[in-house]
């Protein structure tokens, strides 16, 4: 029989999220946890989030957390990795940190080949702020701030961060989803490569998850899940993208 075992980083499990009901963060958080344990270095792990529903996924996750200015966790992860190399350093952001405000201090850190790792949460939307549009909002998708959906010609298509960082001089680049249990083992799979790229020293890593915002999305849970897999994943292909040792 397998038994199931709450990660000893997620402390007071019983006190309230802030995650909605449905919101695909808290399967992350669990996942974070377990990838820190399993690898043993939750006891050198340092993370930095960004402004939005992330800051959720720190609640009750007992490692040091900065939280860091509008977009500027990799920034602020950079200081931190070259004050204290020795230390695990990541960051957890959100589609509109680190696709809007945040674009260009990722993908400078990437450029750096800084040795950082990047847990980039991708729910199409800003979810904390009442749901309006975000770079990676798909067309024709209806946000408090495209009514009738999202015009590309309009809003530019959605973009692509992932494709984007792969190009570049990295360690390890990946895009998981988390919409059934298969999914899941695969996303638990690149995260714990993406932190070993890390503990390696080998370079910059980052880990792209599709998740589901059902509060936002207007969408019950079920459907949510059943959204990434049948629309967002068909824009959004899963897989590695960066391997060991910068190879495509």
């Amino acid at each position: 029989m397998v038994v199931c075992k709450t990660p000893r980083l997620l402390i007071e499990p019983s006190l309230a999220t802030g995650i909605c009901p449905g919101c695909g963060y808290g399967i992350i958080k669990r996942l974070l946890a377990e990838v820190l344990e399993e690898l043993v270095i939750d006891e050198e792990a340092i993370g930095v989030y960004g402004i939005g529903c992330t800051g959720y996924v720190t609640r009750h996750f007992d490692i040091d957390w900065l939280w860091a200015q509008h977009g500027r966790a990799p920034a602020s992860a950079t200081a931190i990795k070259r004050l204290q190399p020795e230390k695990i350093v990541i960051t957890v952001q959100g589609d509109g940190d680190l696709c809007a405000i945040g674009c260009s201090e990722v993908i400078h850190a990437a450029v750096r080949n800084e040795k950082i790792t990047v847990f980039f949460l991708n729910n199409g939307i800003y979810g904390m702020t009442g749901g309006q549009m975000a770079p990676t909002t798909l067309p024709d998708q209806i946000t408090t701030t495209s009514p009738q959906g999202k015009s590309p010609e309009l809003a530019g298509m959605p973009m692509k961060m992932t494709e984007m960082i792969s190009v570049l001089p990295v360690a390890y680049v990946a895009r998981g989803a988390i919409y059934n249990p298969a999914e899941i083992r695969k996303t638990k799979g690149y995260m714990k490569q993406a932190l070993e790229a890390q503990v390696n020293n080998e370079g910059f890593s980052l880990v792209e998850i599709l998740s589901p915002c059902p509060t936002n999305w207007h969408m019950t849970p079920v459907k949510a899940m059943e959204r990434i897999k049948n629309k967002v994943v068909p824009y959004y292909p899963l897989g590695e993208m960066v391997t060991k040792g910068g190879e495509s």
